[in-house]
């Protein structure tokens, strides 16, 4: 648990059997609900003997572990001496790229459909446009921003004194040829190929169009392993749906399609976009920055036996000599998940899934005090949910709000909610280390 001194500077993290001794006794109040925190209240910064903690950070394109840890030299009976790393805090901090490229083209979609149907809309823009230096897409953007937020907030709650990262590294043309590329590039969109079958239902002498397996809107990329040859109605008849419903009664076709798929490089090429603007962003923090190969991450963890996982592979990043004695004594579980939400949409209306708006929301986020996002706790009197709830809370401009908890959702008066933590763009939740491994 996180411990701030009576000044509200960061002290030591502390076991939680040791954080509810200190509020038992008096001798601490709650700072913060999630993660959550507490405040001494007869001891200040300078009275303390404060040590420092490392932060390793594990970055990836879907989720990032980031480890607090201590590191101390012990010697043994003999005389020999060796490094002891204990973890403290482990985090799996959950991107939502995908998410927001799937909005924005979603809304490009919209945009493009106004303009075909004659309707008001936006003219298009020049696609060569100048770019400002060190511009990112924004998926891209924010996986940076939210690891660099996740980041200073640590540094407000822990005494972080240096900070180690693994600096990963994708060569996209070796992967690229490993796979094959060029299967069916320049093949015109329809023609008839001697000795080509459809890949669906295996006509043969008809005219072929190239096919997307996974589907262009359901994300799926013009890569060659993504591409197959299908005859005219098969194509028609898949259209956009999953391979998997469309082969449902053709098991061996599926597998041999499914077969064809492989890993797509979009997680690789954004590490390699992120990876330079993350380092510039974390060394703007001050603290001493300190890179180490993925391949020293790995053979840590084997020498450890610890499963791979994001967390794990944290708090493997940087030197630990296996050989001279050096160790991990302690693994952090469980884990705290953050799950980056964002803040809330800007948007007026609602659109249906044509791009029409459903319905117009509310000029204001705040209602009765409670904005959607916020952690309250619910105390209902009555009824089926009868009892003391916490959970995230959905506002209405009525007063009557939901209440989201592992259990359902309900709905509530705001007179009968307590405001515990104010949305901050995270949604958090606890897991064991065992459900986090790969």
């Amino acid at each position: 648990m996180f411990v701030l001194s009576r000044d509200g500077l960061p002290l030591m993290p502390c076991h939680p059997a040791r954080a509810r001794a200190l509020l038992a006794r008096g001798r601490a109040v709650v700072a913060r609900h999630t993660p959550f925190t507490i405040r001494l209240k007869d001891r200040r910064r300078a009275e303390a003997e404060v040590a420092g903690v490392e932060l390793r950070i594990d970055p990836g394109s879907r989720g990032t572990g980031i480890a607090l840890t201590e590191t101390r030299r012990q010697t043994s009976p003999d005389g020999s001496a060796a490094t002891v790393r204990r973890g403290l805090v482990a985090i799996e901090l959950r991107h939502r790229g995908p998410q927001i490229h799937q909005a924005m083209v979603r809304r490009a979609g919209y945009r493009r459909r106004r303009r075909s149907a004659g309707l008001r809309y936006r003219p298009p823009r020049f696609a060569n446009r100048a770019r400002r230096p060190g511009w990112l897409a924004p998926s891209l953007r924010h996986r940076v921003d939210s690891v660099c937020s996740v980041v200073a907030r640590l540094r407000r709650y822990a005494p972080v004194v240096e900070i180690h990262i693994e600096e990963n590294s994708f060569d996209l043309p070796a992967l690229s040829a490993a796979e094959g590329r060029g299967a069916l590039v320049g093949h015109a969109r329809s023609r008839i190929r001697s000795g080509e079958s459809c890949a669906y239902c295996g006509a043969s002498g008809v005219p072929l169009n190239v096919d997307h397996i996974r589907a262009r809107a359901r994300g799926g990329t013009d890569r060659p392993a993504n591409l197959l040859l299908a005859c005219v109605p098969c194509n028609e008849a898949k259209a956009a749906r999953p391979v998997e419903e469309f082969l449902a009664h053709r098991p061996e076709r599926l597998a041999t399609v499914l077969s064809r798929l492989r890993s797509p490089l979009g997680d690789s090429a954004a590490m390699n976009a992120t990876k330079a603007h993350l380092l510039r962003l974390l060394e703007e923090t001050g603290l001493p920055v300190r890179c180490w190969p993925a391949s020293l991450t790995s053979a840590n963890r084997a020498a450890m036996g610890l499963a791979k996982s994001h967390t794990l592979d944290a708090l493997c990043v940087g030197p630990l000599g296996s050989g001279a004695g050096d160790t991990i004594v302690r693994v952090v579980t469980p884990v705290y998940v953050f799950a980056s939400t964002g803040r809330g949409s800007y948007a007026r209306t609602t659109p249906d899934r044509y791009g029409f708006p459903r319905l117009v929301r509310p000029r204001r986020k705040r209602h009765q005090g409670f904005a959607s996002g916020d952690l309250v706790r619910a105390t209902v009197l009555k009824g089926r949910w009868t009892g003391v709830w916490t959970g995230r809370v959905s506002v209405r401009s009525t007063g009557r709000h939901s209440i989201a908890t592992p259990l359902g959702r309900f709905n509530a008066s705001h007179e009968n909610l307590r405001l515990l933590q104010r949305a901050d763009g995270f949604a958090y939740a606890w897991r064991s280390e065992a459900e986090l491994v790969e």
